[in-house]
């Protein structure tokens, strides 16, 4: 891997970057802008890659060896980390006049770019044109993220997180067969928001993290994802098609929308029921006492997609939260939705909703498997290969 580290306040981000890589066992060249070491010292990227730094065009070590196009050509993937609205104008129209630039315009290895900048340099028109063309040479980017940035402005233009450029990346350079490739997989994750008046809701504690996971997942094996989200703090998986809703109607007309799908995963938290009547003005105390709240069923998403017909995709799984009897639990689950597959899990404990880990049964008609406790992105993955199998 050669990491090309260009200059502003998100270069901070590429030794977090380097650190995943290096505990994936991924050997990093580090190649610092000069811009770049304005906000890192090449010392603190050195030490995390256990590489020397470059960032010399004309040093008279390297280049006695033509180092530039040594550096071009020796590892499998360049990925540039952030990528500045001039490291892109400068790859995109073939200028080379330092280290990085001549790098990118020598290799002929895949290149990934992570953008980082303003909002508004994002949307000029000169950056829009000079992403069209890097994208028709067949550069892959990974972001940018919206949010606020640290100009104060806000919007499309923050360096992806460390962890999904990893995932990028990652999947980049893994030339095994993708067994999902060709398949579109829909995924529901998060929870929904069901308004009782313009500032309440009715919703639960999903963080939307394990439908995230296996959004992820899936793409890695080549899946086209479609991510039906519930409100979360969660950037898209890279690669992967995020449409947000926020009550269950809105999901369910969400998921319909993206069909046909080969595969459905819901995840998702859904509100079982929402009021009967959203009140226009906020709900106050007074002395007739706290408000009847009349609530109805919300739809059943997973029922709805698991139904008979032509557009019910080939695999229907199913989550299925609980806090007592979960395998019986789940199991009745699985016969009553209609779905192929349920994964349950206990929340009884209050450590997996909104936690890093996860503990699960994985429910067929014919079997039940028992995965420990492990990371969500561990449990994704196990479930992204499993749905491979079941698509073969």
């Amino acid at each position: 891997m050669l990491l090309i580290v260009g200059g502003g306040i998100a270069a901070y981000k590429a030794l977090e970057l380097t650190r995943l890589f290096r505990k994936a066992s991924v050997g990093v060249r580090p190649v610092l802008t000069r811009a770049g070491a304005q906000f890192i010292t090449s010392l603190s990227l050195s030490a995390l890659a256990e590489e020397a730094v470059r960032e010399d065009l004309f040093s008279l070590t390297d280049e006695a060896r033509m180092g530039h196009i040594e550096l071009s050509r020796s590892s499998d993937l360049v990925l540039v980390a952030p990528a500045t609205a001039d490291l892109m104008a400068k790859s995109a129209n073939g200028l080379a006049d330092d280290l990085a630039s001549t790098v990118l315009l020598a290799t002929d290895k895949p290149v990934m770019m992570a953008p980082a900048m303003n909002v508004r340099m994002w949307r000029h028109p000169a950056t829009v044109r000079n992403l069209a063309k890097l994208k028709g040479d067949g550069v892959i980017f990974v972001g940018p993220d919206n949010g606020p940035m640290a100009c104060g402005e806000f919007g499309p233009g923050r360096m992806a997180e460390p962890p999904a450029i990893f995932q990028a990346a990652m999947s980049a350079l893994d030339d095994r067969p993708k067994p999902l490739a060709g398949k579109h997989v829909m995924v529901t994750a998060g929870p929904t928001a069901e308004p009782l008046d313009p500032v309440r809701i009715l919703t639960n504690r999903s963080s939307g993290k394990q439908g995230y996971a296996i959004a992820a997942a899936l793409s890695a094996l080549g899946a086209r994802v479609s991510l039906v989200s519930g409100p979360t703090a969660l950037d898209a998986p890279a690669g992967v098609d995020r449409l947000m809703v926020e009550t269950a109607e809105e999901m369910l007309k969400a998921c319909r929308s993206r069909l046909p799908a080969d595969a459905a995963v819901c995840v998702a938290a859904v509100s079982d029921w929402r009021a009967v009547e959203v009140f226009k003005s906020k709900l106050k105390k007074g002395p007739k006492g706290p408000p009847t709240l009349r609530l109805v069923e919300n739809p059943d998403i997973v029922a709805s997609l698991a139904a008979r017909g032509p557009s019910r995709p080939k695999l229907v799984v199913g989550f299925a939260a609980e806090t007592e009897n979960l395998e019986a639990a789940g199991r009745a689950k699985l016969a009553r939705k209609g779905c192929d597959w349920i994964v349950a899990n206990d929340v009884s404990h209050g450590d997996i909703v909104g936690a890093d880990d996860n503990e699960v049964l994985l429910l067929t008609a014919q079997a039940v498997e028992r995965w420990p406790r492990a990371p969500k992105a561990e449990i994704a993955r196990k479930l992204a290969e499993k749905i491979a199998g079941a698509l073969a």
